[in-house]
């Protein structure tokens, strides 16, 4: 993460940049400084996952009830001493990083192989240098610190741009994290969690200033130094070769410092020694090899720019300023202003022009007179014809575009600035509200594509075509996106095209996503892509599915529901992007994922119907809806007599072993056993369970499980929040040990009685949680057996491909809705590196 190299340089090589620091002195001098005001530290969550995560067990599925309990201890330090904390969540991820997400899922991916092969020669957990965090921590901490009553917000872009925005327009006393990025962001203080000693409230502070002083650099150089090293937007490789020139001419080569180090010294003395010369001359172009990359690189340093921030590596002279060569000939008085302003003489008509000085470059420019307003515009050269043009301001932007003569009207109309084409095009005015409208760049095949108006919303909208039915079809315009300037914000300037047409149901789900309160909704309904990271899951174990595979026809059915609104059904639905982590998948491209139509009498009702109407009896029929997402609208009685909190987790079980048929009786035991004991442990009694061993086809059923709870958090959030999230959330219905101790009891025969520890009234609810199950999973013939019985008339089945060890078919229903999953088209992968986790 960061900045490549620069912790490990700033660690060994620049101890002055590392201050000792702790929090409570400096809450007190923030409030000395500040009367009345709270101290407030914005917290990088993503960053202090691992941080947060003390208890001993991590590979069984999760201990949460001690994890929960290392949150609330975390919380009430800082607020002893009088500190907000403001927690930030990655929401989505940019574009220009997917790449370093690729790459760091397949890197999670052999280190998960290594854990389960650990696992199998010694039958234990591996050691803390193996440690991976569990499955679903990132989602079920932001419910956490929100039950602990924190403000918790999560991204609509990268969180660290996020996090650095919100430290320095709140006058943060700093950000807490492990991301160098932080060293390079012009914002409050950066703190380092890894140093964090929550008993005295000492950490490490990473001083910017300091690291300037080193390298002989200023603040606004620090975002150059970053892209030129590499860090999550430009490759690493890029720029190799230009910093092994670097340091080729370096001088001062350091013997006590590694290559590494010596790289960034001479990197940072090329910028301060060489490119500072011609700052505001030359473009970075000319002063870099960008070559094709120049676009890239010029996003990588805008994107350390916050709101308000310019960088002087951007080449601020306007294009094709007039150059007057001094040529100003007499003071001439305005008899406007009555002040003197000077004039030039035009090089072609010979006649004298006021002139005035540019906002941008300092440099003066001349004045002509606009035909219809009367006002006096500045003029500038077009560098490609060389002809003089006319500038006017634009309305919205306030900023100065050039005017072009429109061929048939022949009247002057504004001209902007393609993003992507990088080409000027002529501002049109719509005869109907009389605003001016551009030519919109359509971004797949970079051709002009005229504005349609779209008959409910009556927004203009570019004219797109759906790639699965080559039909036309409008791109619906999110109104709450608000266009960036591409060097202040460090976002491409384009409007963001959305998956619905509904700006009130759309506000609405950004506010569920930005408050923390759902998961992946708001992500279906903007952009139409979403990604899971890596699971606990065994690559070799042929007869366990991937969690991305087992709950798919769960999202498909969301997907419809989310992006159908109750009209035309799943087949109008646009497809979504998935980026899921599984055995075979390279990552190259997603997942292309059809919505499935859901079966409900009467049709999917709509969103504003799930999440704005206040109607009496709406639960029962948001409840319907859930229940259909899970294709269990069967099991509705069944499930009406079960209490809470076991009512979600029943849910989850019919669906799983209805899903996936290698499921047997024993583990079914297991997994009501240890929910039914859970309520009655204590913390520290959780945190004492000592395993017999460890095993790994229980530390898969533990994430699968894990898993079918964040795809509740999604279903529950889409269906406008039928149940409680506390219902599902994994401390009160899973701990990883405790299900493994029951999993390895079930194994070895254990009565209900011993599984629930001889506790009569469990005993009661156990057996009437089992039934509801076992009823449930009857309906769709599928019996659940003992694994004796199951191993009797299945041998060697776990083993082998070519059985229907599952049932997780994109769309398998018992309604014979969708297809079987062997038998998907459009998204199906070339490669089949085995049939259990082919899409």
């Amino acid at each position: 993460m960061g900045v490549r190299g620069l912790q490990g340089f700033v660690r060994s090589s620049c101890p002055l940049v590392c201050m000792v620091v702790n929090f409570k002195e400096l809450a007190e001098h923030h409030r000395s400084r500040h009367p009345g005001g709270t101290p407030t530290v914005v917290v990088d969550a993503m960053c202090c996952l691992r941080y947060w995560y003390t208890p001993e067990s991590w590979v069984c599925g999760g201990q949460w009830r001690e994890y929960f309990s290392s949150l609330r201890e975390f919380v009430k330090t800082f607020t002893a001493v009088g500190i907000k904390l403001v927690f930030f969540f990655d929401g989505m991820v940019e574009q220009s990083k997917r790449d370093e997400w690729v790459k760091r899922r397949l890197k999670n991916n052999r280190e998960i192989a290594k854990i389960f092969h650990y696992i199998k020669s010694h039958r234990e957990q591996p050691g803390r240098n193996m440690f991976f965090i569990p499955s679903g921590l990132a989602i079920f901490t932001q419910f956490a610190l929100k039950a602990l009553g924190q403000e918790t917000l999560c991204s609509l872009q990268e969180a660290d741009y996020e996090v650095a925005s919100y430290g320095l327009q709140n006058n943060c006393l700093g950000i807490l994290g492990e991301d160098t990025d932080y060293l390079i962001y012009d914002t409050c203080p950066y703190f380092s969690i890894s140093e964090l000693s929550l008993d005295s409230l000492d950490t490490v502070m990473l001083c910017r200033e300091k690291l300037c002083q080193s390298l002989g650099l200023s603040l606004s150089d620090l975002p150059l130094l970053a892209c030129l090293l590499g860090n999550d937007i430009i490759p690493e490789g890029m720029f190799e070769s230009f910093r092994y020139k670097c340091l080729s001419s370096y001088t001062s080569v350091k013997e006590n410092f590694d290559k590494k180090g010596n790289i960034i010294l001479a990197v940072a003395d090329h910028i301060s020694k060489v490119l500072r010369l011609h700052q505001g001359e030359k473009k970075l172009e000319e002063m870099l090899p960008l070559g094709p990359n120049k676009a890239l690189f010029n996003k990588g340093v805008a994107s350390y720019l916050l709101p308000g921030q310019k960088s002087p590596w951007f080449f601020q002279k306007p294009k094709g300023v007039v150059t007057l060569d001094k040529q100003v000939l007499s003071m001439s008085s305005d008899p406007k202003s009555k002040q003197e302003v000077p004039v030039c003489t035009h090089p072609e008509s010979k006649q004298e022009v006021p002139m005035c000085t540019d906002s941008e470059s300092k440099q003066e420019v001349p004045l002509c007179t606009h035909p219809e307003s009367k006002q006096e515009v500045p003029m500038y050269t077009d560098p490609e014809s060389k002809q003089e043009v006319a500038m006017c301001t634009h309305p919205e932007s306030k900023q100065e575009v050039p005017m072009c003569t429109h061929p048939e009207s022949k009247q002057e109309v504004p001209v902007c600035t393609d993003p992507e084409s990088k080409q000027e095009v002529p501002m049109y005015t719509d005869p109907e509200p009389k605003q001016e409208v551009p030519l919109c760049t359509h971004p797949e095949s970079r051709q002009e594509v005229l504005l349609c108006t779209h008959p409910e919303s009556k927004q203009k909208l570019p004219v797109g075509t759906d790639p699965e039915f080559n039909l036309e079809a409008p791109l619906y315009t999110n109104p709450e996106t608000k266009q960036e300037d591409p060097v202040n914000m460090g976002s491409e300037v384009k409007q963001q095209i959305t998956m619905v047409s509904d700006p009130e149901i759309l506000k609405v789900a950004r506010a569920h996503h930005v408050q923390a309160e759902s998961y992946l909704v708001y992500n279906v309904m903007n952009s139409g892509e979403v990604e899971c990271s890596n699971s606990l899951e065994d690559a070799m174990d042929q007869a366990l599915p991937s969690q991305a595979f087992v709950y798919r026809p769960v999202r498909q059915r969301v997907y419809s529901l989310l992006l159908g609104d109750g009209e035309g059904g799943a087949s109008a639905c646009p497809t979504v992007k998935e980026w899921f982590v599984y055995s075979g998948n390279p990552l190259r491209q997603p997942d292309l994922v059809r919505p499935l139509q859901m079966s409900i009498p009467g049709g999917a009702p709509s969103l504003k119907l799930l999440w704005l109407s206040q109607e009496a009896g709406l639960q029962a029929q948001r409840l319907d809806t859930l229940l259909a997402c899970f294709d269990l609208s069967y099991s509705r009685e069944e499930l009406q007599v079960v209490e809470s909190p076991f009512q979600a987790l029943c849910c989850l079980l019919i669906y799983l072993f209805v899903q996936v048929d290698t499921l047997c009786l024993e583990d079914l035991h297991a997994f009501i056993a240890q929910a039914l004991c859970l309520e009655g442990k204590t913390t520290m009694e959780l945190a004492d369970l000592q395993l017999d061993h460890v095993d790994p086809r229980a530390v898969q059923l533990g994430t699968l499980l894990v898993r079918g709870l964040t795809t509740l958090v999604l279903v529950n959030s889409a269906c406008g929040f039928p149940w409680k999230t506390s219902d599902f959330m994994p401390w009160n219905l899973f701990d990883g040990k405790l299900f493994h101790q029951k999993y390895l009891q079930s194994e070895k025969g254990y009565t209900a009685e011993a599984l629930v520890e001889q506790h009569r009234s469990r005993l009661t609810r156990f057996h009437a949680l089992k039934s509801v199950v076992c009823k449930a999973c009857m309906k769709e013939n599928r019996p659940i057996v003992s694994r004796r019985h199951w191993r009797s008339h299945h041998s060697g089945r776990r083993g082998q491909q070519g059985s229907s060890a599952h049932r997780t078919s994109s769309g398998y229903s018992r309604s014979g809705q969708g297809q079987h999953w062997r038998d998907q088209g459009p998204g199906s992968r070339q490669y089949d590196p085995d049939q259990w986790r082919r899409y």
